[in-house]
């Protein structure tokens, strides 16, 4: 890229920063410093603000930059993505968002240790959403790293890898200084930016096919290579009957993941009751799917005006299918409006990279703090306060998942994120359902069904090609692959489920029904709710 790109692109990037940063000084200095205000933002959030900040979590770079790529890669095959991010959300809405609100302070583990021994559930339940975030954590970080080696014309690794330590050192900042209210107001801004970026790229491409989508798709599949395949189903995961599983798998992971992720149900804690919980996912739903939308045009805008190619070119995976659209749509390389429209776009994935790194870094540094500290502290001496822990939780997580980013820099990071998603399905929906559901659940399920899903789904993990065996894997050179798929959902979930089952009916423990219904009333009405 040109000077005046890497200029433009870093005095935006810049600027965020200083934004952002100057949101979370302003709130460190008017904090209260109680748990509440560090976890939960004090529950003063509207709906609207909570909805634009849940829509800032959600909308990461898995969505801005790999789900378009894979579009512009695979076609049809890459909207598997779009339906499943969307479609997640009926069930978060319908099953997970008023009922978590009512039955939880700050954390899943609060929702589940409401009727079983606190103990091994909140370390179980803890141990699981510290995985998952770490798990999702490493999808922004591989985004961040691919982004800023474009912008400095792909061939540095060393500027990725710094880029990659510069985002896990602001993301410690952001948590333990600012905490839930300073998060929240950088998504916010974020939701804003990438929205009115995204609107602005999807109108360029529009104008460029004179409004025809017809023409737009035709020209993708033209440019493609694979012609009319490029507009049907097959084309990533049709090829054999393991590809199709992986399909299925991948549908699965995506579609329950979302009511498992802990970045998300920490945020239904921010307003002050379950309904403003209910009216901030439909703001999200709308917002969200709005965008959604927009992905869709933008992908395959990329396949028909940068072509597959040029886009595999730049990055194997994809992920800089946008920002090499945003430069053609403004002029091509050397042009003013080129270099405008790239750095803007450019800084606004940054953007949305650093906000949903805030977002889960407190999520993963509250279930440390609020439940694994909690549970395991000894009894002796003074103990040190959750806020505290909270603080030094959010370094260690940022050391782990800047070590995995680096790990995993060449891997797409909508697929990283697909991963996230499984283990989430496999161990946190689960216990979170029969807790809200099932009467004689018991804390003996409970254990089991977060273990039972999260062991399959990591060891599963270890032993697909996404680790070793093919030149695409993290250890090229090594092979260990015995599990076909790379996404472990289509086992893994369904384990989690049956482990929960096997674990209670085997337990020698009497559920405790009084404290079922008093959980039943209290989710259903609210009544005792934080």
């Amino acid at each position: 890229m040109t000077d005046e790109h890497q200029t433009l692109a870093l005095l935006l990037f810049s600027g965020f920063v200083a934004v952002t940063l100057a949101i979370t000084t302003w709130v460190s200095r008017n904090r209260r410093g109680s748990a509440e205000e560090f976890y939960a933002g004090g529950r003063l959030f509207s709906p609207m603000e909570n909805g634009f900040a849940i829509a800032g979590d959600y909308m990461s770079a898995a969505s801005f930059l790999g789900v378009t790529g894979l579009i512009a890669l695979f076609g049809y095959d890459g909207l598997l993505y779009v339906v499943g991010f969307l479609v997640a959300w009926l069930v978060v809405l319908f099953l997970v968002a008023e009922l978590v609100r009512n039955c939880g302070r700050f954390t899943l583990a609060d929702v589940v240790a409401a009727r079983m021994r606190e103990r091994p559930v909140r370390i179980a339940a803890g141990t699981s959403s510290v995985t998952v975030s770490v798990l999702y954590l490493v999808a922004q970080m591989v985004g961040a790293g691919s982004l800023v080696a474009l912008l400095l014309g792909g061939t540095s690794e060393a500027a990725r890898d710094w880029t990659v330590i510069g985002v896990g050192a602001l993301m410690v900042i952001y948590v333990s200084l600012g905490g839930m209210r300073a998060t929240t107001w950088i998504q916010i801004v974020k939701a804003v930016l990438l929205l009115g970026g995204t609107i602005a790229l999807t109108v360029l491409v529009l104008m460029r096919f004179h409004g025809d989508l017809d023409r737009l798709l035709l020209t993708a599949a033209e440019r493609s290579g694979h012609g009319q395949a490029f507009l049907a189903p097959g084309l990533k995961y049709g090829g054999d009957w393991t590809a199709r599983f992986d399909f299925i798998s991948l549908g699965l992971a995506l579609v329950l993941g979302t009511a498992g992720l802990p970045h998300i149900l920490s945020r239904f804690y921010t307003v002050p009751t379950a309904c403003a919980a209910r009216r901030s996912v439909v703001w999200a739903v709308g917002l969200i799917g709005g965008f959604y939308l927009m992905t869709i045009v933008l992908g395959f805008g990329a396949a028909a005006v940068v072509g597959p190619d040029a886009v595999r070119g730049s990055n194997a995976a994809g992920n800089t299918a946008v920002p090499l659209l945003a430069l053609d749509l403004g002029g091509g390389a050397g042009s003013t409006g080129g270099t405008v429209l790239f750095a803007i776009v450019a800084a606004v994935a940054f953007a949305t990279i650093l906000a949903v790194v805030a977002g889960i870094t407190l999520a993963s540094s509250a279930s440390v703090a609020h439940d694994l500290y909690a549970s395991l502290r000894r009894r002796r001496g003074k103990p040190r306060s959750e806020v505290a822990v909270a603080r030094v939780a959010a370094v260690g997580v940022g050391v782990v998942a800047i070590a995995l980013g680096l790990l995993a820099r060449d891997l797409n990071v909508a697929f990283l994120v697909g991963l996230a998603f499984a283990v989430a399905a496999s161990a946190n929906l689960p216990v979170l359902l029969y807790s809200l559901f099932w009467s004689r659940f018991t804390t003996h399920g409970a254990v089991w069904a977060v273990y039972g899903g999260l062991v399959p789904a990591l060891v599963l993990v270890v032993l697909s090609p996404v680790v070793s065996g093919s030149p695409d894997s993290l250890f090229p050179s090594v092979d260990f692959q015995y599990f076909p798929l790379q996404n472990p959902g289509l086992v893994s979930i369904p384990l989690g489920f049956l482990a929960g089952w096997l674990g209670t009916v085997t337990s020698a423990e009497v559920p405790d029904e009084a404290r079922h219904a008093e959980t039943e009333v209290r989710s259903l009405t609210g009544a005792g709710a934080a």
